[in-house]
């Protein structure tokens, strides 16, 4: 039906006695540029038709290679929550682009050693956490982090797969069991993981932990094969290639598959600059929150 009417599938609903679909024609239209991106509630805004609700559809996994557009996407997705109450820690194995964000803001590390520390402290984190929401005066069943006022925070994981490649196997199986425990219960207690990499190979996301990450995205050039491992072997969508940077197929959680644009990033915006302003205002922030409480001026 998509190739057909030359149009993408965003959303199917099953009524009484009959199936809704909604088909956009042109959805390069629908790109906007990183200044519209808003991050906020729970929510993140990519496309003008496309939110990717993390506090209900937690975890991001972006697959592409050499070229595509991922690593634009992923400090996209770093100055987009920094513009929030976010809590922001990223790994990168490979010591590139990510890692070079260390110069500007915390939290940012590249060495073996140094991300193996911070994939546990991620755990302990979220497992004292979920544990203080339970005795805090205002806990209410079923509710969130963000009903108590918590800040979200997320792991912001470049080259996985490189990584796990470095480990012996009693680190790899040690760390894939917190990651699986970070996947199925961060939730409720705002722990969310973006996860970067060129193929998502089952070996390093063992026990269903994939299946778990709810908002999947394909950019550049990639193989069925790799769209089978991003998406599901089972999925029946006819993938073109088109050569637009920063253009691919994603899944928001809902099941369906629609061609994605990241963000468009202006000619000449820097964003480390960026970053490291809105770092150092956070810092500053809290600085002046500090001697407040000190009754200093």
């Amino acid at each position: 039906m998509e190739s057909g009417l030359y149009c993408e599938l965003t959303d199917k609903t099953l009524h009484d006695g009959y199936i809704e679909y909604i088909l956009l024609y042109d959805m390069i239209a629908n790109r906007i540029t990183i200044d519209e991106v808003r991050a906020g509630n729970g929510c993140l805004r990519l496309m003008k038709n496309l939110v990717w609700e993390y506090d209900a559809l937690p975890h991001t996994l972006i697959a592409g290679g050499t070229g595509g557009g991922k690593t634009y996407f992923l400090l996209t997705l770093i100055e987009a929550l920094l513009h929030t109450n976010a809590v922001l820690y990223i790994l990168d194995p490979k010591n590139s682009d990510l890692a070079d964000l260390g110069t500007v803001m915390g939290n940012v590390y590249h060495t073996k050693e140094e991300m193996i520390d911070c994939v546990h402290a991620f755990y302990e984190g979220m497992a004292q956490r979920s544990e203080e929401m339970k005795r805090h005066p205002n806990y209410k069943t079923g509710e969130n982090y963000a009903y108590l006022g918590l800040p979200p925070c997320f792991l912001i994981f470049d080259e996985y797969v490189a990584f796990f490649e470095m480990l012996g196997t009693k680190e790899s199986v040690s760390l894939l069991s917190q990651l699986k425990k970070i996947v199925m219960l961060g939730r409720q207690a705002g722990y969310f993981l973006i996860v970067a990499c060129q193929r998502p190979d089952a070996k390093y996301f063992s026990d269903g932990i994939r299946d778990n990450f709810n908002f999947r995205v394909g950019l550049g050039r990639i193989s069925e094969l790799g769209y089978g491992m991003l998406l599901g072997s089972d999925v029946k969508k006819q993938f073109f290639q088109k050569r637009i940077k920063g253009r691919g197929y994603c899944n928001v959680g809902t099941s369906i598959i629609s061609e994605f644009y990241t963000p468009l990033v202006p000619k000449g915006h820097d964003f480390f600059q960026t970053i490291g302003s809105l770092a150092q205002a956070r810092q500053d922030g809290t600085a002046t929150c500090e001697a407040k409480g000190d009754g200093t001026d």
